[in-house]
């Protein structure tokens, strides 16, 4: 553990949040937390309140009666939670169940159904896991995404890439015919992105019989009988296996359920890995210590930043190709929780810091000038990957060239940290600022530290900033508009 001192938290496991370019002279001060001590007291509290028992003060359902907040038990695997030994061990079944037998599933989800499921496969699977033969896979599926955007071009190209893998498969004489599994995550049924796509592509796929062979998995509400959801419904109907979308846990939230973790269960992630390292990051930040507890320390300097110094939009900016997703999921989880209108009591307050994705080194190349001579109305928070697994040494291929030659010799981890560092500096050299998440590693459990410190943090700041970080009343205004719009189409 750190001191204030010190400006950097590093855990046990080697997790740390390094602040110092966010927090002392010049930056957020040892006084101004100290003047939020009151706040902090408050939120320390509520978060304790809303862990033991789901009670968050004010907090209502989108249909105005009182809701639990339960994503902090997800990390727990325990008899009577949501995540049980069962309900643990019926998704690595399922997961088996793929192996060798299932030849691409699709997942439809949109918002955290998507957001968090697209991190689970990009950082478990990297970019060309489609591209590996079913050996190198392990004898897990090809995956792929729909029902996040109403897209007619790529749902027709996704159905025809299908078809001609199903085709390609006949024609090589192998054994089988191509199995795809549809997983639909919704937890009403009749989420429109969603439910659109996946009705389209189970009918066009449908239709190509024999040659395919469909199967579907439901993820939605555990509600049954009068109580079922839209697709809970359909779903006894028609026979297909479901897991659930559970109660008290927002999308933005549900990576660490059923809902993220039927994807980790299609390629063969390690779901213990990933639960554990949430569990033991919600242990860490247990304590009322601010300078020990890293999603209290994150949140509050981050509020002041906002409050007092005017930083009112957030940079998130991994160091890593495969954490782009985690900045598209972080976008999500900061604007819908905190982007609010009204405090708890109604007044118009019109908080939240505005999220924005980038990606070092990429994005030095393409936003750092903003971000370096614009307005000073940013905090960059940058995600550091300590050690990769794989590292190459930049080879002198070119030793004429002195220009290519100087770089030779040094891993390529090296020079992205340098470059990070670099940009660290100049920031913080011009009263800009920034923080580092340090990963040890790129894997299961410390992306669980990293994914459960960042929604523990919104948390804390809907307490500081007096907003319930829990609802999204600004989402259902655009919907109230577009049901209407789309029955009058149909006449």
């Amino acid at each position: 553990m750190s001191s204030k001192e010190e400006s950097c938290l590093t855990l046990a496991s080697g997790f740390s949040f390094d602040y110092g370019n966010l927090y002392g002279a010049g930056k957020v001060t040892a006084n101004d937390v100290e003047d939020l001590a009151e706040k902090l007291a408050a939120a320390q509290k509520a978060v304790e309140t809303m862990r033991a028992t789901g009670e968050v003060r004010g907090h209502l359902s989108k249909d105005g009666t009182p809701e639990r907040v339960l994503f902090t038990q997800l990390p727990y695997v325990a008899e009577g939670n949501l995540n049980s030994p069962a309900s643990i061990a019926r998704l690595k079944e399922f997961g088996s169940s793929l192996q060798n037998t299932v030849d691409a599933v699709v997942t439809f989800g949109i918002g955290g159904s998507y957001l968090g499921n697209k991190v689970l496969f990009d950082v478990h699977c990297g970019e060309f896991w489609n591209a590996k033969s079913v050996k190198e896979r392990n004898g897990y599926p090809k995956l792929y995404f729909n029902g996040n955007n109403i897209d007619a071009r790529r749902t027709a190209d996704m159905v025809e890439h299908l078809i001609t893998e199903a085709r390609l498969k006949a024609v090589h004489g192998q054994p089988n015919t191509y199995k795809v599994v549809l997983v639909v995550i919704s937890k009403s049924g009749g989420t429109l992105d969603t439910m659109s796509t996946f009705m389209v592509m189970y009918d066009a796929l449908k239709q190509q019989e024999p040659l395919l062979n469909i199967e579907v998995v439901a993820v939605t509400d555990p509600a049954k009988g009068e109580k079922a959801t839209l697709l809970g419904k359909l779903a006894e109907e028609q026979g297909w296996p479901t897991f659930s979308v559970p109660d008290g846990v927002g999308g933005r939230f549900s990576i660490f359920s059923e809902v993220g973790l039927v994807t980790a269960a299609c390629i063969g992630m390690d779901i213990d890995a990933f639960l554990a390292g949430a569990q033991a990051m919600d242990q860490a930040c247990q304590t009322s210590d601010i300078y020990k507890n890293p999603a209290k320390l994150n949140a509050a300097l981050k509020f002041i930043a906002a409050e007092k110094y005017g930083r009112d939009i957030e940079v998130f900016m991994p160091y890593a190709d495969y954490l782009k997703s985690v900045a598209e999921w972080y976008v999500q989880l900061l604007a819908e929780s905190l982007g609010k209108r009204t405090s708890r009591e109604g007044a118009e307050v019109f908080y939240g810091r505005t999220p924005i994705v980038a990606v070092g080194t990429t994005d030095m190349h393409a936003q750092t000038q903003q971000h370096q001579d614009g307005k000073k109305d940013k905090v960059v928070q940058f995600v550091k990957v300590a050690k990769w697994e794989q590292d190459a040494i930049i080879p002198d291929v070119f030793p004429t060239v002195s220009k290519l030659s100087e770089i030779s010799s040094i891993y390529l981890s090296q020079a992205l940290d340098v470059a990070r560092e670099a940009n660290a500096e100049a920031l913080i050299n011009d009263e800009r600022f920034n923080a580092t998440l340090i990963l040890p590693s790129l894997n299961a459990y410390h992306l669980g530290e990293l994914l459960y410190m960042l929604a523990l943090s919104v948390a804390y700041e809907g307490e500081l900033a007096n907003v319930d970080a829990f609802d999204q009343p600004g989402v259902e205004a655009y919907k109230r508009l577009m049901g209407p719009r789309l029955k009058a189409l149909k006449k």
